[in-house]
């Protein structure tokens, strides 16, 4: 009886060949055969996949903007500012940076805001890192804190608003350098000097500055081995 079973079970399927896929009745398998189980999905994995189509379909709606692999260079991004202004936020940014994970976030910003006498409620603080936040993650990297002082010299943000406030008493000297003719660095619009040219310049001085001190450091090491030399022989 088995045995005609089987047979009418395989002249079934040479009958439909490659036409249609065998209805779920007569998937059975042989006997002895084993079914492969197919393994679930893990939770770790639905969780990614989830967070990437949900990323991707804020991409599509406006409401994020895709991440950029391109390498960020402040000098070359931020030509309003010489190198020591930039030189000066990298230094500020790391002060507050207590993760030294290259971010500021929120409570880091709080503990800033409040040595530099401004502190601000919860909600200013998000909004604060609302404003630069370019990314969406909730906290500020070095690109978005130099950007708090480049709507403030574009005269894009609010006087009373508290990036204003950090910008104006980060104590970092922005009036005299970075803009053309500006009386005061927070009136100004962004009216840079040639940055090309002057980047170029900056890092000529730099050059030179270290070729002098290498100058400096040989002659020393020569009055050294003369004077040895002097009491040796």
């Amino acid at each position: 009886m088995a045995s005609e079973e089987l047979a009418s079970k395989l002249q079934r399927r040479l009958l439909l060949g490659d036409a249609e896929p065998p209805a779920p009745e007569d998937s059975a398998p042989l006997a002895g055969e084993e079914v492969p189980q197919e393994k679930p999905p893990t939770a770790s994995a639905d969780s990614e996949l989830s967070a990437k189509l949900s990323r991707r379909q804020d991409i599509n709606e406006g409401s994020a903007r895709p991440r950029q692999s391109r390498v960020f260079n402040p000098y070359t991004e931020f030509k309003e500012f010489s190198r020591k202004q930039v030189k000066d936020m990298e230094d500020m940014f790391r002060l507050y940076d207590s993760g030294k994970d290259g971010f500021i976030d929120l409570m880091e910003l709080k503990r800033m805001m409040e040595k530099l006498g401004a502190p601000q409620t919860h909600l200013g603080l998000k909004d604060m890192i609302k404003e630069v936040d370019e990314d969406f993650d909730g906290k500020l990297n070095f690109r978005e804190f130099l950007l708090i002082f480049h709507k403030a010299a574009a005269g894009e943000l609010q006087e009373d608003s508290g990036l204003m406030a950090l910008a104006k008493l980060s104590e970092i000297d922005v009036s005299t350098e970075g803009v053309k003719g500006a009386k005061n660095f927070f009136e100004a619009k962004v009216q840079a000097l040639s940055a090309g040219s002057k980047f170029e310049e900056e890092m000529r001085a730099e050059k030179e500055l270290i070729k002098r001190q290498e100058e400096e450091m040989q002659n020393r090491r020569a009055a050294f081995r003369e004077l040895k030399s002097a009491f040796t022989n």
